[in-house]
């Protein structure tokens, strides 16, 4: 059987009602290749007024992977880099050795309803690179390879899969896909990576004859192939990649392989030696609780 766990994740309030589904990390499991957060947000109407907006925050040793089904975000960082996200489009920010960004609203959509929903990944950047320069890359709906298959429309996002390469760049073997099945169809995923995992979006589907429900990040048993079916129309991400060069350290915006940086990390923010978004002195503080966990 290739289903070797399910996480169904829990709901977080990142503030003003802005809710998310957060299925890694989790305690059964770190991380799927190099992902070792994974957040899925809305579909949530956003109104006039409504404290969505993400204020300046700092990064370091990941990378952030912003991908929209619907709406969009205005991201700026410390870089000077602005950039409007809308949907199919992949955004990879390399915080490296340290980032700073926001997330908000576009200008001229303030005053209008419109619906967000999509998913922020992070990726760990591998040891010898945790310290790169930082840097941020938009890759437009338009240069994202497509795929028809029997009743499956895949797009590589990230990394390569049924002869289709991204040309989003990556710092180690990845596995990022959107899959789109129409009702009754049996999709065959092969091990495209050492480590892999599915997301059902929107609706459930069987793998290898197992029930899988909306919302569940479905790890696979290695080196096999999974079929999945679709009873109705489906949307599922695939991810995976490499495993990881080792345990990470998380706490609040900042992962490291070393406990140490991510002290010093959370002393240059409260210091505020990290940088500043151009034209926005907003930012938010470093959380109370300062427990670096293992």
């Amino acid at each position: 059987m290739p289903v070797e766990l399910k996480l169904t994740g829990h709901e977080k309030d990142l503030g003003g009602g802005f809710r998310v589904r957060r299925l890694l990390p989790a305690a059964q499991r770190q991380s799927v290749g190099p992902f070792l957060f994974f957040d899925h947000f809305g579909p949530v109407t956003v109104v006039p007024g409504a404290a969505h907006d993400v204020r300046p925050h700092p990064h370091i040793g990941l990378a952030t992977v912003t991908y929209l089904f619907e709406g969009a975000i205005m991201h700026r960082d410390s870089l000077g880099f602005s950039q409007r996200i809308e949907p199919g489009a992949i955004n990879w920010m390399t915080a490296g050795r340290g980032i700073v960004h926001s997330e908000r609203a576009p200008g001229e959509w303030k005053d209008r309803e419109y619906v967000n929903h999509g998913i922020q990944l992070w990726a760990a950047l591998p040891r010898e690179q945790e310290e790169v320069e930082p840097d941020f890359v938009h890759t437009p709906a338009t240069a994202i390879p497509e795929v028809l298959l029997d009743g499956a429309q895949v797009r590589v996002l990230v990394g390569e899969a049924f002869g289709r390469s991204s040309p989003v760049r990556t710092f180690s073997t990845t596995v990022y896909l959107d899959v789109q099945l129409a009702a009754g169809t049996v999709f065959e995923l092969p091990p495209l990576a050492q480590e892999l995992a599915l997301y059902a979006v929107d609706g459930p589907v069987t793998v290898d004859g197992e029930q899988v429900e909306a919302h569940t990040l479905t790890l696979l048993a290695p080196k096999s192939t999974a079929a999945v079916v679709a009873n109705s129309a489906v949307r599922l991400m695939v991810i995976g990649g490499d495993a990881l060069d080792g345990h990470r350290f998380m706490w609040w915006n900042f992962v490291s392989s070393r406990r140490e940086r991510i002290t010093q990390a959370a002393q240059d923010w409260e210091r505020q030696a990290m940088g500043r978004v151009p034209g926005d002195a907003e930012l938010i503080p470093l959380p109370e609780r300062r427990l670096i966990p293992d």
